[in-house]
């Protein structure tokens, strides 16, 4: 296998490397995870236009990448300045929502920076489980609600989407029946956000009876949620 990075990438990691340096140093960087925000919206701006966020998604999503060597690439930058910016939730959920497709708006929107995207699928008593999911959907009109509680939701304070593991049959632990839905902030939605112990921003989020749109098939989204922890 060719580890060599292609003209792209270099240029890429080049380009954000350079960013970064003249950008965002570790007093910066500690002030922005401090803040009420814990990331800097002005930061993310600024990366959207580079590509950065693009990076993050096929071409046939929009996007400019997408494969493991542009991930790695954004990744290896970020840690070095130990940038606390919601790429990880944005990579993610974005993965979750290229698989279940259908988000091709939302996801241009996200690659722009106009939108923000969390993955809420961890539990209280989830222990780590993928599949332990005791959040409920019922159909409603043409939709879904959703009500349950997530924990852990990184990125969830800036998010403006969540993608949200919610159980429409079955018990807690099984595996099928569980699926995945698209749930904006509003109405129904409450958010306690917190830093972790190094600053990266995180969210208890809470749904209740919160309009939902299924993504994908229903009863179908656990290998969804799997390639998205996996990315």
């Amino acid at each position: 296998m060719d580890f060599d990075l292609n003209e792209n990438q270099r240029m890429m990691a080049e380009t954000l490397e350079r960013f970064l340096a003249d950008n965002y140093d570790i007093e910066k960087r500690h002030g922005i995870a401090m803040s009420d925000e814990r990331y800097s919206t002005e930061i993310w701006q600024q990366l959207a236009e580079l590509g950065i966020i693009g990076a993050l998604f096929p071409e046939s999503a929009g996007g400019f990448g997408g494969d493991g060597f542009d991930i790695s690439v954004v990744f290896e930058a970020l840690g070095r300045k130990l940038v606390v910016e919601p790429f990880l939730p944005t990579l993610i959920a974005g993965t979750a929502l290229v698989e279940a497709g259908g988000q091709e708006a939302l996801i241009e929107d996200v690659i722009g920076g106009q939108a923000m995207i969390a993955l809420a699928y961890g539990e209280p008593a989830s222990r780590y489980e993928l599949s332990h999911v005791d959040t409920k959907a019922v159909a409603s009109g043409e939709g879904y609600t959703v009500t349950g509680n997530k924990a852990v939701v990184l990125g969830g304070g800036a998010a403006t989407h969540f993608v949200v593991s919610a159980r429409t049959s079955g018990n807690a632990t099984d595996e099928e029946g569980i699926s995945l839905f698209l749930i904006e902030k509003s109405d129904g939605v409450s958010i306690r956000d917190f830093g972790t112990l190094d600053g990266y921003p995180a969210a208890e989020v809470s749904f209740e009876n919160a309009s939902a749109v299924l993504l994908g098939e229903e009863g179908k989204g656990l290998p969804i949620l799997e390639k998205a922890i996996a990315a």
